[in-house]
């Protein structure tokens, strides 16, 4: 792990609040102790408005403006455990940085963290943000990222924060034995939370239960 201890807080933001997040998200299933470390470990009130940040350790979804959300601690525990089952994580592509708090989480279980983001306020903030944390392993860029991140493929897993219909160039830049997460969508339109993994030319696919984020978009803003 290349990224500091947590920033302390007080009230509703203390890492006693964050040891509280944790063992909910144990009792609802997530039982990788090292994903567990990773969440306690990040301050997710920094990574969310300031007058949301007695709200930060729900277990839900969030506004952060521009019509985007941070996703609710129990789906970022889920998406990041799904990631493990990767045979390393040397270097990890995210595809939607939104506030930046996936890619913190992810920081702490990986050597590098690619991150897009196609609104550049948004990429913007998620910088700042990471700074002020310490984390200085992820590395974040306003493009649009249905392209994936060529020049530092192969990818050993591949973290997709937005649902829709997954391109080409992200299975393309997946690694052998690596691990691409994502919602997609369904024949009824309701989005499932699905886990491919690289098999030569071949992708496993594991449905790990039903979801809901913000559309997959093409272009920048």
């Amino acid at each position: 792990m290349n990224a500091s201890s947590p920033v302390r807080g007080i009230g509703m933001t203390s890492a006693r609040t964050r040891r509280r997040l944790v063992e909910a998200l144990r009792d609802q299933g997530i039982g990788d102790e090292r994903v567990l470390s990773a969440i306690e470990a990040t301050p997710r009130h920094l990574f969310v408005d300031e007058a949301l940040s007695s709200r930060a350790y729900e277990n839900s979804a969030l506004p952060i403006g521009r019509g985007q959300t941070i996703s609710q601690p129990r789906v970022v525990a889920m998406m990041t455990e799904a990631v493990m089952a990767a045979p390393k994580l040397e270097k990890v592509l995210e595809i939607g940085t939104g506030s930046g708090y996936q890619a913190a989480v992810l920081s702490r279980l990986a050597q590098k963290v690619f991150t897009t983001e196609r609104i550049g306020e948004l990429a913007r903030l998620a910088r700042q943000r990471l700074h002020r944390v310490k984390i200085h392993n992820v590395y974040a860029r306003h493009v649009d990222g249905l392209t994936g991140w060529p020049s530092q493929a192969p990818f050993d897993a591949i973290v997709v924060t937005a649902g829709g219909r997954l391109p080409q160039p992200l299975f393309d830049q997946l690694g052998e034995g690596g691990v691409l997460i994502a919602p997609v969508a369904g024949s009824d339109g309701m989005q499932r939370l699905i886990r491919f993994i690289r098999r030569g030319a071949e992708f496993e696919r594991e449905d790990l239960g039903a979801v809901s984020f913000v559309p997959l978009l093409e272009g920048l803003e």
